[in-house]
């Protein structure tokens, strides 16, 4: 209601649920939009984060070495698939199932070869990217379940905030081209504003397709209504097998195991070489990916190669050749699935939310994109303290629910940032045989993230802003030299060799550096967050009158 007594109009009543939905859950909802964007170059953090793969360089003889040690490590397995070195790993990564192994995930054995050599690596133990990837929608810290429902709720929270904000501001896209700086909350609202546009196609299909992703844990009673409650039978049938194909799937593996045993006669692999060559001709501009090879060591034997990188909504969209494994002629690959319009539509959404069908540039792009929808999350948490800086002013305090609003900005914009960088040099610091060492990393992320909030508690706000803002600078910075210095491969190294996985890694970490080092100075420079000291009472925060400055430093 208005002070009058009069209803408030739609576009006030939309200001209110987009102030109040953005902030009670704005602080997660930044830690999902980070920890999701970095989550665009999974591969290539987990590969930063093992250095003994960095010597690791390609060569035209990879798949060759790599079959040949995969004949003397595992002969007598059921199946080997090698995924070869390219624009997002450096080393050869071979899984490969023996004779007997239990069904699915749990039944594949995995080791990492050097592409120059064909030896087997021994990286140390650590989560990587996946750590990150997990955390934006489990949250790691708690059971999966539940930390799913957490996120599942704030992304709702930001469909609601995203579409409460359009309708609120009638003018946003004409203040989009519109940027007032050094004006304190208009500058703050400006750049919200700014950021919220310039991505916002972006923002709500990323918000709609993760809502996507989650909706059989959110709103199952569709499935339960239909599959009687048998949620096995839907996700069987969602990834377009019957509900008893895993039974069909353990009677062929046993079928094909007892082939294996009745012949007496191994057969020799064909070369590679004029298959690999074949393929490159077919996929000049992207080569060959993956290697399959099922039934090794048998006439039965075929050999599938895959197009690196394809360009593909849905997962298994790539092109494939396959040839018998024993005589290298050309064979007919199985025609794919009939995929039905849900399974599609399911497909394409999961695929533009983790991007997986993106090339660099544009992986790139949603990089950015991503980023900018962190900067938008930020500002708005921060723009809610500085438009009550005026009312605080009047009370000459600050009140403890603002108090603790300014905390926690504090510890989840630029406590969030020094964490990270803090789990990346627990990667490197940590003794490479310690036991549990990827627990540790991730221990290591919230101990650092707990003392930043510490930290924002006991330290002026101001203070507490350039503090972390400033070791956040210097620790990304930092992170390049000390790759180099803890057996990783130097930045013009990597450079050099093509391994952009590693040199884009350490690029990013310095435009990190270079941006939290630039908000800290700007910080320092302009006074843009007001100082509060505290009060010799327990009411508040005391705030001193302000002497004669102009208006924008009022603010």
């Amino acid at each position: 209601m208005r002070p009058d007594g009069k209803p408030e109009g739609l576009r006030q009543s939309m200001s209110w649920l987009h102030t109040w939905s953005g902030l009670l859950l704005g602080w997660l909802l930044y830690a999902v939009f980070f920890t999701g964007t970095l989550s665009y170059f999974l591969d290539e953090i987990t590969d930063w984060m093992r250095p003994e793969l960095h010597q690791s360089i390609p060569g035209p003889q990879t798949a060759a070495l790599a079959l040949a040690t995969m004949q003397k490590l595992a002969p007598d397995a059921t199946s080997w698939t090698i995924n070869l070195p390219g624009e997002r790993q450096t080393a050869v990564e071979a899984n490969f199932r023996q004779p007997g192994a239990a069904a699915g995930r749990a039944g594949n054995q995995r080791v990492q070869l050097d592409a120059g050599t064909g030896e087997v690596l021994q990286p140390r133990e650590t989560r990587g990217g996946s750590f990150l990837y997990r955390f934006h929608f489990e949250l790691y810290a708690m059971p999966r379940v539940w930390g799913r429902w957490i996120v599942g709720i704030a992304t709702m929270f930001m469909f609601v905030a995203i579409i409460s904000g359009v309708i609120t501001h009638k003018k946003i896209f004409t203040e989009f081209f519109t940027f007032r700086p050094r004006k304190g909350q208009r500058s703050w609202l400006d750049a919200h504003n700014a950021t919220a546009v310039l991505a916002l196609p972006f923002h709500i299909i990323i918000t709609f397709s993760g809502l996507l992703l989650l909706m059989f844990m959110l709103m199952p009673w569709g499935i339960d209504a239909v599959y009687n409650g048998d949620t096995q039978k839907y996700f069987a049938e969602s990834r377009g097998r019957p509900a008893a194909a895993a039974g069909a799937s353990g009677e062929r593996g046993s079928a094909g195991r007892a082939g294996r045993a009745q012949s007496a006669e191994p057969a020799q692999l064909t070369a590679i070489a004029p298959l690999m060559a074949a393929a490159q001709a077919r996929w000049p501009d992207r080569g060959v990916g993956t290697i399959v090879v099922q039934r090794p060591g048998t006439p039965q034997a075929t050999i599938e190669l895959r197009e690196q990188g394809a360009r593909a909504l849905v997962r298994g969209g790539g092109e494939r050749l396959l040839f018998n494994g024993v005589t290298g002629a050309p064979q007919t690959p199985p025609e794919a699935r009939a995929t039905s319009s849900a399974q599609a539509v399911s497909g394409a959404m999961m695929g533009i939310h983790l991007g997986r069908f993106a090339d660099p540039a544009l992986r790139w792009l949603l990089f950015l994109s991503g980023v900018i929808g962190t900067v938008m999350a930020g500002s708005g948490m921060v723009l809610w303290v500085v438009k009550r800086l005026p009312e605080r002013r009047k009370l000459g305090r600050t009140p403890r629910g603002h108090r603790l609003v300014e905390v926690l900005n504090i510890a989840a914009i630029a406590g969030l940032s020094v964490a990270t960088a803090g789990y990346f040099w627990a990667n490197r610091l940590l003794p490479v045989d310690i036991a549990q060492r990827a627990d540790m990393e991730i221990r290591s992320f919230f101990v650092v993230w707990g003392l930043c909030l510490l930290h924002a508690m006991l330290r002026p706000h101001r203070r507490a802003w350039l503090e972390q803002l400033w070791l956040a600078a210097i620790a990304f910075a930092a992170l390049p030299l000390l790759n180099a210095a803890t057996g990783g491969a130097a930045l013009p190294a990597a450079m050099l060799h093509g391994q952009w996985s590693i040199a884009g890694f350490d690029l990013v970490a310095l435009a990190l550096g270079v941006l939290h080092g630039f908000a800290a100075w700007k910080l320092g420079a302009s006074g843009a967050i007001a100082l509060p000291q505290r009060a010799a009472s327990g009411a508040g925060m005391r705030i001193p009158r302000p002497v004669a400055q102009s208006p924008e430093k009022q603010q």
